[in-house]
């Protein structure tokens, strides 16, 4: 794997206090938006989001051995089955489908152990992986334009929009022609920028500022000690199978990660501690009462920008995610920040994931032009990007995991080429060296 130069590499500390807090709270201000908007759209609280997200990101780190820097935090791709389950059986049997997906992940980790990955690149090789990067990317594209351009009503306004565009464009010119240590954060320079140009137009909101307190306790709701889990089948039905989807998407951001710090996760330390990692993150998580986490394609986007792959920036990164869940007067602040400034970063970072899953296409020497990879990348795309939905009884498959389930199949049915199938040959055996014991 190409080896990439990196201003800070995996195990490097930076060198200097102020360096090391402004890096970390880049990746806190490029996770902060969609980490706090999954709890806004499904009725959990904020703060336990944010507790929730450094905590797992955390616990991906420990088990990982502090190989891979990666963060995690609220999944999108659990929004509609939460919502749908808290409306009909209440928030509790949300919590405790996202505690059963994470046991998923750990009975699919500890299958890895004993039989390498093999069996799962089969399941989900880049034909597979790349289209469903894109649709995650893609589907969260109207998310974007929407918080860049329209108010709290969803109307357009052309003074939010220019906010977003100029939080946007000092972006691109800090990444483009910052030196030294300043290149290294160009979202923050977008933020701050953005923030200021809000002010002067008056779109900042101080309210929860002026009502936060110094000190907090984040709403936790656990489990035994605020309600009595109980395993609802019918809620699990429309949760669990959305594991589908985040291993997925987990298996790609691996890969985007391994492209980007150029070393291969999956060979060490091994998708089989990732995986876990990432299922301990999601019990725990859901355990504290926050929505389940993921790896965040919008830290990868960082990293890629900035060519920052230090563990203890990440590390760094959750410390202060934890602390701003306890912290009133921190937390507060960050809620100030209008909508459309980090609508201006959103575009930017739902496109690096969009853009990375072209990238795993194209790096993966996927044939377009063979008929069978054309034939599941479109299904895919439209599926996912479209919205359709299966639906029998309570049940519901939609959106990413309709499209995901259909890329499998076709992926499985389809009969491969030659050239395909002696490919396949080849990741089996690679596999192999990846079914490493703990």
């Amino acid at each position: 794997m190409k080896k990439h130069t990196a201003v800070l590499d995996v195990q490097e500390r930076p060198n200097h206090p102020l360096q090391w807090l402004m890096l970390s709270l880049q990746h806190v201000f490029a996770m902060f938006g969609a980490t706090v908007l999954v709890p806004l759209l499904t009725g959990l609280n904020t703060s336990v989001a944010l507790v929730a997200s450094g905590v797992g990101t955390l616990i991906f780190l420990a088990v990982t051995r502090f190989k891979v820097p990666t963060y995690l935090g609220s999944s999108f791709a659990y929004i509609v089955p939460i919502i749908a389950v808290s409306e009909r059986w209440g928030v509790e049997d949300a919590l405790v489908g996202g505690m059963v997906a994470g046991l998923v992940y750990g009975l699919v980790s500890l299958i890895i152990t004993y039989t390498g990955v093999g069996w799962l690149m089969k399941l989900l090789p880049p034909v597979v992986i790349g289209p469903v990067i894109m649709v995650i990317g893609l589907s969260l594209a109207p998310t974007a334009v929407n918080m860049a351009m329209n108010d709290a009503d969803g109307k357009y306004s052309g003074m939010l929009f220019f906010v977003a565009l100029t939080t946007l464009a000092v972006t691109l010119l800090a990444m483009t022609y910052f030196k030294g240590m300043w290149s290294t954060v160009p979202i923050l320079f977008g933020i701050g920028t953005g923030y200021l140009v809000a002010a002067a137009v008056g779109i900042v909101d101080f309210t929860s500022l002026r009502q936060a307190s110094f000190f907090q306790i984040p709403n936790f709701t656990v489990p035994f000690l605020d309600y009595s889990p109980t395993l609802n089948w019918a809620a699990l039905a429309l949760i669990v199978p959305v594991t589908l989807v985040t291993l997925t998407e987990h298996i790609g951001e691996q890969k985007v990660t391994s492209r980007i710090i150029g070393r291969e996760t999956l060979l060490d330390p091994g998708m089989h501690r990732t995986v876990l990692g990432d299922g301990l993150a999601k019990t725990v998580a859901s355990m504290l009462g926050g929505p389940p986490v993921t790896t965040y394609g919008e830290n990868n986007g960082v990293m890629a920008i900035t060519r920052v792959y230090s563990v203890f920036v990440l590390g760094g990164a959750a410390v202060l995610a934890i602390s701003f869940g306890f912290l009133g007067y921190v937390e507060g602040f960050i809620k100030t920040i209008p909508t459309p400034v980090m609508g201006g970063i959103s575009i930017l970072l739902f496109g690096v994931i969009a853009s990375n899953g072209l990238r795993t296409l194209v790096e993966s020497k996927v044939d377009l032009a063979d008929k069978r990879n054309l034939t599941i990348t479109a299904v895919i795309l439209v599926i996912g990007i479209g919205g359709a939905a299966l639906k029998v009884g309570d049940f519901s498959l939609e959106g990413m995991a309709l499209a995901t389930v259909l890329g499998i199949l076709l992926n499985l049915i389809l009969p491969k080429t030659p050239v395909e199938a002696e490919q396949s040959e080849q990741d089996t055996l690679q596999s192999k060296r990846a079914a490493n014991d703990f």
